[in-house]
């Protein structure tokens, strides 16, 4: 199941990002009966969060708090099931730097989105290998919904 509670006082399209956590999860052969909790937050709540578990000031854009500590599973395993965690979402900051990264403001949100829940599945991005599979596998999800979207 997937909840989106929208706390941030910004309007977004709360059905495109379900949407796009959905067919994400299909695409990483997660259960679909799995949870996931998208919300999105307002800069202060965010700038708490930030700084309460990564010790660092001002707000960002994304942040992810697994917890069943679920992955991918490989071609030879079953779909993964259980509660995947939660994603944190900051509109406005998402909206303020959507331009720097070439994306409109919902592009920007659709991309962190991914990023969040590729953090849930364990990925990382602290080393170059890592960053390189994280990113790739993150355009690629992310392509896949935009050819799927034009399909129909």
């Amino acid at each position: 199941m997937i909840d989106l509670n929208n706390e941030s006082g910004i309007e977004v399209d709360d059905i495109a990002l379900v949407k796009l956590a959905r067919f994400a999860l299909t695409a990483l052969r997660i259960h679909p009966q799995a949870d996931l909790s998208i919300v999105l937050i307002d800069p202060d709540t965010m700038t708490a969060l930030h700084v309460k578990h990564m010790g660092l000031p001002g707000p960002t854009d994304v942040m992810s708090f697994p917890m069943d500590e679920l992955h991918e599973p490989g071609s030879d395993e079953e779909f993964t099931t259980g509660d995947l965690g939660e994603i944190y979402l900051c509109p406005q900051i998402i909206t303020e730097q959507a331009p720097d990264n070439g994306r409109r403001p919902d592009e920007e949100a659709q991309y962190l989105l991914i990023h969040g829940l590729l953090h849930l599945l364990g990925h990382d991005h602290a080393e170059p290998e890592e960053r390189a599979v994280m990113f790739g596998l993150n355009d690629r999800i992310i392509a896949d919904w935009e050819a799927a979207r034009v399909r129909g």
